[in-house]
């Protein structure tokens, strides 16, 4: 089944999951520290529950990592996907 989120989206999602398997933590640890449950990471990683900047922001530091380092990585992700293929942009123009 095609996801019917933005690529933007996918790829933060993509990069959150692997920031969380690279700093070694498992959902259920990662939701313990949260204060939520295990489906919830899951739903979020599998972009069934989509994060407000606050939320991501949350993530971010349970897993120890700086959030504005991560967003910097996650940028210069985003600027090579759309050097890459064109990116139908997610707001546009009125």
């Amino acid at each position: 089944m095609a996801s019917t989120h933005h690529v933007d989206y996918r790829l933060l999602i993509e990069m959150l999951r692997e920031t969380r398997e690279g700093e070694d933590v498992a959902q259920t640890e990662l939701a313990q520290t949260l204060g939520t449950t295990q489906t919830f990471v899951s739903k979020v990683e599998r972009g069934e529950r989509r994060l407000d900047p606050v939320e991501l922001t949350e993530f971010l530091e349970a897993l120890g990592v700086q959030p504005e380092a991560w967003l910097k990585k996650y940028l210069a992700s985003r600027r090579e996907l759309h050097r890459k293929q064109e990116v139908r942009r997610k707001v546009s123009a009125l």
